[in-house]
């Protein structure tokens, strides 16, 4: 009996890698607003900051925010899975338990998310504290992606940890070429989320000049970050240095800082789009130098195509629906005048 052959590409590479990279750039979007508004919100300093408005508008909207995430975030690791199939799978069996505990990690960081949004009113040591386990939970998924992507970047590497221990516990002992990139994940998040809690505070001086100052100091900081990554990637360097991955990085630190500018004048819109942009091409600029990782080793462009239009038909149905929904969830909680 010959079982069927499921390696294959089910709509042409430049179609499933469009959608990937603008998929992702969504989840990340929602990603740092959520975790990077935590941390604002934590670590911020305002006068009486719990019983602020603003402050428990944004409390309230977490759990939204960690759905949309969830939803958004769905797409890009199954375009992930379609090209980078076998490595994807290979990382994370060798961290089996480690990949698996990021659904129940999710899910606990949810639940405290809820109860951190319905405990406002006089309990405001709780709710930083709920808050406060939320964020480590998700500094705990983000670091197990950064381990488990970056082991699927070498076959040599996860070939050997599996025959050396398959127990599942094992992470990616190189921490050196993927700590930084770690990091200038994190504190990218920090950056948007103090955009946008800047943009939803804008009519109170005190949160637009909190969001202002994560908003500045992360974005000097993350490029700080993203020289030194930059350093570590080795003999990648000079490859990198030759293709189209320079100049993505290149419009996305323009563009980064032009956001910058227009936020500074309270022109949000035009700072958004330009913040939005940034965050795509960082998106593809991540993708380009991957491929470079892998050559040699994966090749997407060698998987067969089969289409199957009818699943992509239906995917990218639902997918407008789901943005709409998100849209009209969020558009309903900000002229709601229970939270206004």
């Amino acid at each position: 009996m010959n079982l069927p052959d499921y390696n294959f590409l089910s709509a042409p590479l430049w179609l499933v890698t469009t959608l990937h990279m603008v998929t992702l750039t969504l989840h990340f979007l929602a990603m740092n607003f959520m975790v990077g508004g935590i941390a604002v919100i934590l670590f911020g300093k305002l006068n009486n900051k719990w019983n602020d408005p603003t402050v428990q508008k944004f409390v309230k909207l977490f759990p939204t925010l960690m759905a949309a995430t969830v939803t958004l975030g769905v797409a890009p690791l199954l375009f992930a899975q379609l090209v980078l199939a076998k490595p994807v799978y290979s990382a994370s069996i060798v961290s089996a338990w480690f990949w698996l505990m990021i659904f129940v990690v999710a899910m606990i960081a949810y639940y405290f998310l809820y109860g951190a949004a319905f405990r406002q009113n006089g309990s405001n040591g709780r709710t930083a504290t709920y808050l406060a386990i939320a964020l480590i939970g998700f500094i705990y998924v983000s670091f197990i992606y950064s381990s488990v992507f970056s082991m699927a970047e070498r076959p040599d590497l996860y070939q050997a940890l599996y025959a050396s221990n398959q127990s599942g516990l094992v992470l990616n002992p190189e921490i050196g070429s993927y700590i930084w990139r770690w990091l200038h994940m994190l504190v990218g998040a920090v950056t948007v989320g103090g955009f946008f809690v800047g943009l939803v505070g804008r009519e109170s001086e005190p949160i637009y000049k909190l969001g202002k100052s994560f908003f500045i100091w992360g974005m000097a900081v993350a490029m700080v970050i993203g020289v030194v990554y930059l350093f570590t990637l080795g003999e990648v360097l000079l490859p990198y240095m030759r293709s189209s991955g320079i100049w993505w990085l290149i419009i996305g630190i323009v563009l980064s800082l032009l956001s910058l500018h227009f936020y500074m004048k309270k022109k949000f819109l035009v700072s958004g789009l330009m913040l939005l942009v940034s965050v795509l091409g960082m998106v593809i600029n991540r993708h380009v130098l991957r491929l470079l990782v892998l050559d040699g080793a994966h090749d997407p462009a060698a998987i067969p195509f089969a289409p199957q239009w009818s699943i992509f038909i239906i995917f990218l149905i639902c997918f407008v629906i789901a943005l709409a929904l998100v849209w009209y969830m969020l558009k309903l909680f900000f002229t709601s005048k229970q939270t206004a």
